[in-house]
């Protein structure tokens, strides 16, 4: 009796898509130095889905990266039952709707569209001028970044409320943001740049430890020294080419 009532229970769950089928079939192809990556790596974790992860070379791309990201052949690519999901703010999305254990956006519609909206804001105002700040060789240009990267940061130092972007619990704008976290301390000091501080984005910056020192967040992130060498030797070549 007691085996026919946890069946039963477990179909439910399944319908509602609270707990995977055997049937279904997880893969996550990525890089483990990419933010993009770690995001769906965190996601995967908090909603407590089992997934088979293949590290991929970006310097040389695999067929099956290619087959299941033919446009732009680059990770992270979610492939749900061989159907694949690229774009990690897209797949944040499809892992939120089809698993609903430990949401991540909102069920508001106004608070899911706000969640997307800061979410896009990193990646458009923060991702890539960040990088530019520091991999980027001319004086004005380098500038010019930065100058954005600080005002991006502010708007979400005024965006900021709780302990998370998400109130108490980590969310979609809290996962989107990891590279804030934790890729901006790393390759400001490469370039010897003060991007992102405690004096100059105190709620920002206290945010980010909490959220490093989540132990999902935590268990998630790639080992700091190999990323650090990788970008201190890509750093160390575009100098060395500009002279």
């Amino acid at each position: 009796m007691i085996h026919l009532l946890v069946a039963k229970v477990k179909r439910v769950l399944q319908g509602c898509g609270v707990i995977a089928t055997n049937q279904d079939n997880v893969k996550l192809l990525g890089a483990t130095g990419s933010p993009f990556v770690c995001r769906v790596r965190i996601a995967l974790k908090l909603k407590e889905i089992e997934y088979k992860y293949v590290e991929q070379n970006l310097g040389n791309k695999s067929d099956e990266l290619i087959k299941y990201n033919p446009v732009y052949k680059k990770v992270p690519v979610f492939v749900h039952n061989d159907k694949p999901i690229s774009e990690s703010l897209v797949i944040l999305e499809y892992i939120d709707e089809i698993w609903k254990q430990n949401p991540i956006l909102p069920n508001d519609p106004y608070q899911r569209s706000q969640a997307r909206f800061w979410s896009k804001f990193i990646d458009d105002k923060i991702v890539a001028t960040a990088f530019k700040s520091v991999f980027t060789v001319d004086k004005k240009e380098r500038e010019k970044n930065i100058i954005e990267s600080t005002e991006a940061l502010q708007f979400l130092e005024n965006e900021l409320k709780d302990k998370y972007f998400g109130g108490e619990e980590i969310n979609f704008v809290d996962i989107a943001a990891v590279f804030i976290a934790y890729w901006i301390p790393l390759i400001q000091g490469i370039a010897g740049l003060q991007l992102f501080t405690d004096e100059k984005f105190p709620k920002l910056y206290n945010w980010s430890q909490e959220f490093l020192n989540h132990p999902v967040v935590k268990e998630n992130l790639p080992p700091r020294d190999p990323l650090f060498a990788f970008f201190k030797a890509r750093y160390d070549g575009l100098l060395a080419a500009s002279k």
